[in-house]
């Protein structure tokens, strides 16, 4: 899969009263994304409430290295930097880049499946989610945990 890179639209929501994105926006910008990925891989929300299960989210963390303001022109593209072999947990970044090709932000995402039924974690997943994770675009320094 080729990685999977979007613009996005700043909203004027999204600004804080220091007149750039407030913090909690990058997050959802990264929720976002992870979503769009997987409805565009096939692994559609209908398909995870089918079959009961669900990403669920440990650890996410952000670092800004630079202001994004109202008018400025993002892009977030999204690769896994760690997987279990059965896919079964994961870490996900997410690289946030100006216009100029700048870093802006670096979310990074530690997570797993859960059983929506069970309220457990879920270690052997359906066929259509392990493909699409394995082939999920990859960080350059990827690391099979």
């Amino acid at each position: 899969m080729n990685p999977f890179t979007k613009q996005i639209s700043i909203r004027w929501a999204d600004i804080d009263p220091n007149f750039h994105v407030r913090h909690s926006v990058y997050y959802d910008f990264g929720a976002q994304h992870r979503i769009e990925i997987l409805e565009n891989s096939g692994l559609t929300l209908q398909l995870m409430q089918e079959q009961n299960f669900g990403p669920v989210v440990f650890r996410e963390e952000c670092v800004f290295k630079r202001e994004i303001r109202f008018a400025d022109e993002i892009s977030i593209s999204t690769k896994i930097s760690k997987m279990k072999p059965d896919a079964s947990r994961w870490t996900i970044e997410h690289l946030l880049l100006n216009q100029q090709g700048k870093t802006c932000a670096i979310i990074t995402v530690d997570g797993a499946w859960i059983d929506t039924k069970l309220r457990k974690l879920k270690t052997e997943l359906p066929q259509i989610a392990l493909d699409v994770l394995k082939s999920f675009p990859k960080s350059d320094d990827f690391i099979e945990m």
